[in-house]
């Protein structure tokens, strides 16, 4: 995570805590880091084990559950469900959009997709911060083999 990011990150979760009246505390920062430090999506257990062994900082998962809840609620960390599986992802600043196949959830970001224009002319009176977007479908793979079946029934 860049240095700008870092601070602003920080200083946005700073504020929701004290807004809250939640205590500031060393597990809770190193999980921000952390979160920010991962490309992607993960779950919890990732999240665990990014901490013990690339931060090594030793946290429960209770606390780890504890503080995504509250980056979430700080709009700092988003929380996906893809095929029954939970997974968060950082999502300051962020535009999300994702390919996730029927058949074999099979999950994909979709790059350099620019829908904020166009979000933000087509909504009156709505200043949006981040977003997601979900595209169901079937990956090439899927799409393939389904093709080759409806062929061999012919």
């Amino acid at each position: 995570m860049d240095t700008t990011t870092a601070e602003i990150v920080e200083q946005l979760f700073t504020n929701y805590l004290k807004e809250n009246k939640l205590r500031r505390t060393p597990e809770r920062y190193a999980i921000l880091s952390a979160v920010y430090s991962i490309d992607g999506y993960f779950d919890i257990e990732t999240l665990h084990k990014y901490l013990e062994e690339n931060e090594k900082f030793m946290v429960s998962k209770a606390t780890v559950y504890n503080t995504i809840s509250l980056l979430i609620n700080a709009d700092l960390v988003i929380h996906h469900q893809f095929g029954g599986e939970s997974m968060y992802e950082k999502c300051y600043g962020g535009e999300k959009c994702y390919t996730i196949c029927t058949k074999c959830h099979k999950v994909e970001e979709a790059k350099n997709i620019k829908i904020s224009e166009n979000i933000a002319t087509n909504i009156k009176r709505f200043y949006p911060t981040h977003f997601s977007l979900y595209i169901y479908g079937l990956c090439s793979k899927c799409n393939r083999t389904q093709k080759r079946r409806r062929q061999k029934k012919r």
